[in-house]
């Protein structure tokens, strides 16, 4: 990636790098249910200045020690944390392998922090910061609240709130059967965040237009350029 590229990257989104997540669970309490599944797909900038995924992650997760695992929330998955054919890995391991290949990408691109991209977001992000607590991992690159939610992304831009209805209204394909896999679901996440973002520039809404000036910033512009002559003085 060019030097302009990194430009271009780090001042779309004022310096952060958007990093589409999705966490597959054993319920709906961060705090005392199992991660079973986690997915991070990284995303580029190419020489127009479109977003595109660069490269996907994924691991299934070992159940943290006395993790609750809800019978409800495994029918829905369709995991079973027991299978020994998952080749799942301990939580920890799971995490600082995303943060390191988010941290790639940050000096890759030239962004300074990360920023969570996911459906209904807070979901997923309240389950990183809670394993990175759990397993005391001290350095998470991620905004420690600021994310991008494509559900209310998708809601103005396609009138969609539901991931696989929203991909449908972008021309995303989308499996149901494969929905509720940690790796499937980012993806089409990351395709949905990227038509946003890339359509809101063919709408013109990015890079921002410069104001023409007016013959009253003129007149504004000269009265402070006296005043600092005079302040020289």
């Amino acid at each position: 990636m060019s030097t302009s590229d990194k430009s271009a990257f780090s001042q779309r989104f004022r310096g952060y790098l958007p990093v589409v997540i999705d966490i597959e669970t054993a319920g709906f309490n961060a705090q005392t249910d199992a991660m079973l599944e986690i997915a991070a797909s990284i995303l580029t900038m190419d020489d127009d200045g479109y977003l595109c995924i660069d490269h996907t992650v994924h691991f299934n997760v070992e159940p943290f020690e006395g993790a609750n695992l809800e019978q409800a929330a495994l029918d829905f998955t369709g995991i079973d944390p027991t299978n020994p054919l998952r080749g799942a890995v301990p939580e920890r391991e799971a995490i600082t392998e995303i943060y390191k290949e988010v941290r790639k990408q940050l000096k890759a691109t030239g962004c300074h922090r990360a920023i969570m991209v996911a459906h209904n977001a807070a979901f997923d992000h309240g389950f990183m910061n809670a394993a990175s607590t759990r397993e005391n991992i001290k350095r998470n690159p991620f905004h420690p609240f600021a994310t991008f939610d494509t559900t209310t992304l998708a809601g103005l831009a396609v009138g969609q709130t539901v991931l696989a209805k929203a991909c449908m209204a972008a021309g995303i394909a989308f499996d149901n059967k494969l929905a509720h896999s940690a790796l499937y679901d980012t993806e089409r996440t990351a395709e949905l965040f990227c038509y946003i973002v890339n359509k809101w520039k063919d709408m013109g809404g990015w890079p921002l237009p410069v104001p023409e000036e007016t013959p009253a910033d003129e007149a504004i512009a000269d009265t402070n350029d006296k005043t600092d002559k005079i302040t020289e003085q």
